[in-house]
This record gives structure tokens, sequence and C-alpha cells, in this order.
């Protein structure tokens, strides 16, 4: 393995799939699904404070959209104009674009790595991984509920997930009026547009996506995506003006 690899496999892949044989082996009734969610949500609660920051630069990037469409309208022929009042927008509600997708980076590599363990993990061989203070498990049931087969594709949990990532993104961001005019322009109608397809988009991606990997992944997605609504639902619920 080169040092990126093996970096990697050591920081990431190999932390998570021992946490996963540990949950499965102490938890009860030995359901690998169950070590799935309880992992899945055990990682949401360590990258809680990273994405509460993230949701609440979302939720100011929505509310202040209305005002960006305002000025791409009114200095549609002066693009360096428009620009420098778009970045005095940022720079007086203090949002970062970079500060937006930095949760997203962090969670990137971390996302490879479960589906590494959902992947690759779920053989006989993965046991190699084990650290020596963790004793084998024996032959591992993976059978969630002892109907769905984990390391295998389940167009069920397929449908539900993106169901599920369907609700999640159209509660994502909050709603924001607009003023009602005649005459849209063409960014609006296209911003609108964008908004009302992405979930449909999404959802339909994630579907596709699931039929052909382990149903592990699939049973992670649901979790954390229940997970973020639940969070949402919280954060709005906590920023309400009283």
């Amino acid at each position: 393995m080169n040092l990126f690899t093996e970096t990697f496999h050591t920081l990431l892949y190999r932390p998570l799939f021992n946490v996963l044989i540990l949950l499965y082996k102490y938890l009860p009734g030995n359901d690998f699904g169950l070590a799935v969610i309880v992992l899945t949500f055990l990682l949401r609660l360590i990258l809680y404070p990273l994405m509460t920051q993230s949701i609440r630069y979302q939720q100011t990037v929505s509310e202040i959209q209305p005002k960006i469409q305002e000025i791409q309208k009114k200095y549609k022929n002066n693009q360096e104009q428009q620009a420098k009042e778009i970045i005095n927008v940022y720079k007086e509600k203090k949002i970062s674009p970079f500060s937006v997708f930095l949760p997203l980076l962090i969670q990137l590599p971390l996302l490879i790595a479960l589906f590494q363990v959902f992947r690759s993990g779920l053989q006989p061989e993965s046991m190699n991984n084990l650290y020596g203070f963790i004793s084998h498990p024996g032959e591992i049931n993976y059978l969630f509920l002892g109907l769905i087969s984990l390391p295998e594709p389940n167009i069920l949990l397929a449908v539900l997930t993106a169901i599920v990532q369907f609700f999640q993104l159209k509660t994502a961001s909050p709603k924001i009026k607009s003023k009602k005019t005649k005459k849209k322009d063409s960014i609006s109608r296209f911003s609108e547009m964008t908004q009302k397809q992405t979930p449909y988009f999404l959802s339909v991606f994630t579907f596709v996506f699931l039929t052909k990997l382990p149903a592990a992944l699939g049973l992670y997605w649901i979790t954390t995506s229940l997970f973020s609504m639940g969070q949402q639902y919280i954060l709005r619920n906590h920023d309400k003006p009283k």
C-alpha cells in the first residue's frame, strides 16, 4: 500500500471496522443491522457541532437568496458591480462559501471509509483487520431483523432510502417567501426550478446507486437522513425568535 492508502486504512477504515464488530458482539440480539444503525448514530453525534454550523450557514444562504436575486436583476448588465454587491451581502451576514462546504469536505473521507467497510468489510477475510485486543466474533449473521441480507443489494431498502432522502432534502432548507411579481426574470425561474427538481433528481440517483451496493449502505443512509431531519428540526425551533 502507498502512504495515502495506508494512512486512510489506519486512521479511518480499520477503526470504523473494529467499532462495528464490537457493536455487533455486545449489542443485544447480535443484529448486524442494529450495529450499523448505532455506529451511524455515534458518528453523527461526533459530527453534530460541525453539522450544526453547516445547517445554520445553509439556512442563512437560503434567507438571503431574494436579496441576491434582486442584485442580479439590478446589475444584470454590470457583472463587476453585481459581484461586489453579492460579496458585500455575504460579508454583512458573515458567510463564507468555504465555511458552507467545509463540513461536507471533512465528511467525505469518512463516507468513503464507511463505504469500504460496508462493501469490503463484510467478507470473512476482512477479520484480519481486527485489533489484537478484539476477539474474533465467529460466524456473523448479516441478516437485519432476520429479513435483509446486508452484504447484498436490496430493492426494498433502496426504495425506502430514496423516499427518506427525498423528505430530508425537502425539509433541508427553510421556505423563503418571495415577492409575487407578474414576470420573473430568468435567474429567478431557474433558481426555483432547480430547487424544486433537486430532491427528485437526487432521490432517483440514490435509488439507482443503492440497487448495486450492499444494503448496509442503505441502512446507514436512512439513519443519517433521519438524524439530519431531527437535527434540522431542533435547530429551527431553537433559533426561532421568541
